[in-house]
Order: structure tokens, then sequence, then C-alpha cells
């Protein structure tokens, strides 16, 4: 977050001083206390100063560094996730491909019979079976996808940050979001790279319109 010259010489004020009221720090910048209003809000909102009623301002010791990696960390997956691409294990590779040229995606989640998790079908799987000399529409998704337990996923709790390191570490594009049932996991969502930008894109949006 970019702060204003005046907003930085408020938080040197009220570090020094604190506890320290908003028409001291009014006084000491010669302007008045309806002028400092909105910079004390924005400071107050954002981490760096903390307002105790009838004693004053306090720094809190927060940094922008720190206060917006705490902002990226509230991020959670249950805002931002998409609709997820989902195809039957029983269904065939040229289905897939199908599926996936139609709904633009990279990836697409497998499902049993009783519509839990079952796999991933990624464009590479596709790939290697349709160098192979196998006839694409007599290949089950289940012969070629990666199989449970061994997908990457998340949870609507979980932040933003956490898939996102998920992604890079196993370079992957994307993972499914599930909710746990007794069948297993049901698949409620995706999130992907272009999910992730989103949330951080949407993380500054409002930084912006508080500055």
């Amino acid at each position: 977050m970019d702060l204003n010259e005046r907003q930085h010489k408020i938080i040197e004020i009220v570090r020094e001083e604190a506890p320290i009221t908003g028409e001291q720090i009014a006084e000491k910048l010669n302007v008045t206390r309806a002028t400092l209003r909105p910079d004390l809000t924005i400071l107050t909102m954002s981490g760096f100063l903390e307002a105790r009623p009838r004693v004053g301002y306090f720094y809190t010791g927060q940094t922008s560094k720190t206060i917006l990696s705490d902002s990226i960390r509230k991020l959670k997956v249950a805002d931002f996730k998409s609709s997820p691409a989902v195809i039957a294990e029983s269904a065939s590779a040229y289905q897939a491909v199908c599926e996936m040229f139609v709904e633009d995606v990279g990836s697409l989640f497998v499902i049993d019979n009783q519509g839990v998790l079952a796999g991933v079908l990624s464009r590479k799987d596709l790939l290697r079976t349709a160098i192979g000399s196998q006839d694409m529409t007599q290949v089950p998704v289940s012969v070629i996808m990666s199989r449970m337990p061994n997908i990457a996923y998340c949870k609507n709790e979980d932040s933003v940050f956490d898939v996102a390191m998920q992604l890079i570490s196993k370079e992957i594009d994307a993972v499914p979001v599930v909710h746990v049932t007794d069948s297993g996991f049901e698949v409620i969502g995706r999130m992907t790279k272009t999910n992730i930008t989103k949330a951080f894109v949407s993380l500054f949006d409002e930084t912006n319109n508080h500055s």
C-alpha cells in the first residue's frame, strides 16, 4: 500500500508520542481534525494504527510488507473458486478431448459412479494417448488419468496463498476444490492460476480504493 507524505508523518508522530489523540496529531501538522479524519481512517483500517476510545492512537508496529502478507493469507478459496470441469471415469479419451475443448480448460477432474473425485486428467495425459496407436474412442479415461490419493486438492476454507504454493511446488495448473462426504471427495469447484491471479488483483484493487 502506498502512503502519502502526510500519512507517513502521522505514523511517525504516533510512533514517537503514542497514545495521542486525533486533535493533538492535527495540531502538530497544522491542519484541522476534519482534514485529518480520512487519513486516520485509512491508517487504522489498514492496520498501521490502533484507535482506542478516550485514549488515542497507538502504532501497531506493522509495516506495508507485513500488512500485505497478512492480507494475502486472509484470501480464501471459497471467494475465488470457479466451476469445476468434470468427466466420468467411464468416458473415453476422445470424449475428454471434446470436453476439455468445450470447457476451455487444461485439466478435467474425473469422478466415479458415486460422483466423487477419482482422479485428474491433464492435456499431457491425452497427448500421450493421441501419440500412441490406440483408438481414443476406445480408451477409457480411467486408464490414463492420475489417480487418488496422488491428487492435490484444496477446500473452501484453505487460503489462496497455500493453493498457489501447491501449484508451484507440484508444477500443475489447477486443483479441485472438494467437500468431504461419507463417500469421498465431492468436487465443488476448481482453483487455477487464473483464479489466484484474480484474487491477488482484487486485493490490490481494494488497497488502492482505500488510498
